[in-house]
């Protein structure tokens, strides 16, 4: 099994929660620190021990599970030209660790201003920004 972190449209009942679930094995609570930024339809977090404690669950997958994930994040390998790169995080609150996507920077887009996708659509959608 592979551990990976998960903060967005992956989360449980999240719309591309799909492409895990047929490989998923477990899922925990988890919290990273760094910062969120909107892009629209979906985050990206830069990682940040500085940053607030993001909001996220731990997926138990396999290999096949990764690969699936791999594809929908559009990272191909290292060095690579990816989308969002795959690198190892440690939970905030307990030893856990595991792989997570990234960006290395904002590339722009707005700092989401609470540690939780869910909770930051919500906001968002009652403000009218989408």
């Amino acid at each position: 099994m592979v551990s990976v972190f998960v903060y967005g449209t992956l989360l449980t009942g999240e719309p591309n929660h799909r492409v895990a679930a047929p490989h998923l094995h477990g899922v925990q609570p988890g919290r990273v620190r760094g910062r969120l930024y909107d892009v629209g339809p979906y985050p990206a977090l830069v990682l940040d021990e500085a940053g607030r404690e993001i909001e996220g669950q731990w997926f138990e997958v396999t290999p096949e599970g990764l690969k699936a994930m791999d594809d929908l994040e559009e990272y191909r390998g290292p060095g690579q030209n990816n989308f969002y790169e795959r690198v190892r995080v440690r939970d905030a609150q307990t030893n856990r660790c595991g792989w997570v996507y990234v960006w290395a920077d904002s590339r722009g887009y707005p700092e989401i201003p609470v540690g939780s996708w869910r909770e930051w659509r919500t906001v968002r959608g009652r403000r009218g920004t989408f």
